[in-house]
């Protein structure tokens, strides 16, 4: 029996001979996460076990960005924490305000993550990675203190998944549209502790960007992780920002899958995810009378450069509704530097937007964007549980930035298509 590529990867970090399903394994990490809110607790748990050196800092990445730029004292002092730490060990890859980022958009532009690879991130969405044909998940922070100390992180290995998306997507549909549909099939528990393999033609014909949109969204369906067989869209790219050595995984054709999903992209119209949950998928159509206050274009999701230029296709020559406050949130300072060169930027500010720097922020409600008592807004963030952008009588609405950025003109949830 063929085993697929999350097995692969597993089994490569782990020398395991044989390997299946259900088996624990010590597996070596290449890359290991950790953010203002998370590294905090594990560099604490550090100490506690006794570690006084990092195995590899190297292999350890600290990025500054959910309540940055600091929004209080308690966020100050997070922050310094991880920066006296990055300080004492050696890391090099610290992230400060200003230098880097969103952590999931961050990694994959800085070539810190290639095909093939077993990272771990003390943050959910750490399996964005996966896009790039690595094994990449989500840890608790005791498990990244461990990690940090030895190098190491037990893991089990979780059965697959095979998601087909057949077709051609229609105007506008993209990564965060393919996957909240996907979702809705299988529901926010469907996949827990598996691995959302996605493949077809459809995958085939996206580009990065949508995804790593898929794959970390992969966390809201439950899987361990999201992943997508290299190709040559996925040499390209990581062709374009790093030149160190790897080795790319694919599933062997005879390899066992707990389900086989098919999709035709041809039942896929512009999506939005209702409250409180990701799974509540709907067209855009059954909930375009829903009236907004505010619209929020960003976070790891969807805050890339291909993100805010289709943004901006909307927005162009268009101003946002009057009751309607529009936020856009570039996901990196690359990002954000190439927003202002290409003139996006001033898209965004013309059309009555305010334009922030790198943050998590609002996606959390955590400052930058906290909706107040029966607010509603739309946003191409990827959870809308109850609270999770501010007040816990808020709503967030979930879709991608076409559709967030017609609804801020519209004043209420649309599509670009109702524009005239």
């Amino acid at each position: 029996m063929g085993r697929t590529i999350t097995e692969k990867i597993l089994a490569a970090h782990s020398a395991q001979a044989e390997l299946h399903p259900g088996q624990f394994v010590m597996a070596r990490i290449d890359l290991m996460l950790g953010n203002d809110v998370t590294a905090p607790l594990a560099i604490e748990e550090f100490r506690n076990i006794g570690a006084e050196r990092l195995a590899d800092a190297a292999r350890v990445v600290l990025v500054a960005d959910h309540a940055t730029p600091n929004k209080d004292i308690e966020a100050a002092q997070q922050c310094r924490l991880m920066r006296d730490f990055s300080r004492e060990q050696g890391v090099g890859r610290f992230y400060d305000v200003g230098r880097g980022g969103i952590e999931h958009a961050l990694l994959p532009e800085e070539g810190l993550v290639a095909p093939g690879e077993c990272i771990i991130g003390a943050d959910s969405h750490t399996c964005t990675y996966g896009a790039l044909g690595a094994f990449a998940t989500g840890v608790g922070s005791t498990d990244l203190a461990a990690a940090m100390a030895t190098g190491e992180c037990w893991l089990r290995v979780p059965e697959s998944i095979k998601v087909v998306y057949r077709g051609e997507r229609k105007e506008w549909v993209g990564g965060k549209d393919l996957i909240l549909y996907m979702i809705g099939k299988l529901g926010v528990a469907g996949a827990r502790y598996q691995a959302l393999e996605f493949c077809g033609e459809a995958i085939e014909a996206l580009g990065m960007s949508g995804r790593l949109t898929m794959c970390n969204m992969a966390i809201e369906a439950g899987a361990k992780n999201g992943i997508i067989a290299p190709d040559a869209v996925t040499e390209e790219y990581v062709r374009s920002v790093t030149d160190r050595d790897y080795t790319p995984q694919s599933s062997d054709p005879d390899a066992a899958y707990a389900q086989v999903v098919e999709i035709d992209c041809a039942d896929i119209d512009l999506q939005v995810a209702v409250p409180p949950l990701p799974e509540n998928s709907r067209s855009v159509r059954d909930v375009e009378e829903t009236p907004i206050d505010q619209a929020v274009i960003g976070s790891c999701t969807n805050g890339r450069i291909e993100d805010l230029r289709e943004a901006a296709q909307v927005l162009e020559g268009r101003s946002v509704h009057a009751d309607v406050r529009l936020i856009v949130v570039p996901a990196t300072r690359r990002v954000h530097l190439q927003a202002i060169r290409e003139g996006l930027a001033e898209i965004f500010v013309e059309a009555g937007g305010a334009l922030s720097t790198p943050t998590c922020g609002p996606c959390l409600g955590m400052h930058m964007g906290v909706l107040a008592q029966g607010e509603r807004a739309v946003a191409t963030t990827n959870r809308n549980f109850v609270g999770r952008m501010g007040h816990p009588e808020s709503e967030v609405y979930l879709a991608g930035p076409a559709v967030a950025a017609a609804s801020a003109v519209l004043g209420r949830i649309g599509g670009p298509e109702e524009l005239p």
